[in-house]
């Protein structure tokens, strides 16, 4: 016996049961914590020198074709603080955040939907930049990528 469920919403997380009478030993029944998570997560370090060219990929081994027909964006954060970089929907040029002073005119968005950064500064260093992908009302892709800045 299976369970089959379709259009999955994080609403659905939850116990489930199944149970059916035997005979003649009575009820069998087994039970399944699910758990649906909103978003699926994957982490990388990146080493750059200082003053060089940083590029991120939006998400490993993933085209751009891939990615082209969904919303995405690019965020950094540091001590909990996220500022979104850059947006992009489908169809659509990208649209750059306001930006801070650290990141106005240092980030674009590459091929592939890759964020690069020129030059690369001692304030980089231990920043952590993401590309969300958003392929499902409920459900994104995020790719997050710490840096890690050397001087020569």
């Amino acid at each position: 016996w299976a369970l089959h469920l379709r259009n999955i919403t994080t609403s659905l997380s939850g116990q489930y049961e199944c149970s059916f009478t035997t005979y003649p030993h009575g009820i069998k029944a087994a039970k399944i914590q699910l758990i649906v998570k909103a978003e699926e997560e994957q982490h990388y370090v990146k080493e750059v020198q200082l003053n060089q060219t940083l590029e991120i990929p939006c998400l490993e081994n993933t085209t751009s074709t891939n990615l082209s027909n969904y919303p995405l964006k690019w965020v950094v954060e540091e001590n909990g603080k996220k500022e979104e970089l850059i947006t992009k929907q489908p169809s659509s040029p990208e649209v750059y955040g306001n930006g801070s002073a650290l990141y106005g005119h240092r980030v674009h968005l590459g091929l592939n939907n890759a964020l690069k950064i020129f030059p690369i500064k001692v304030t980089d260093d231990g920043k952590k930049f993401s590309c969300l992908v958003v392929y499902h009302p409920e459900r994104i892709w995020k790719s997050s990528t710490t840096v890690r800045v050397f001087g020569k």
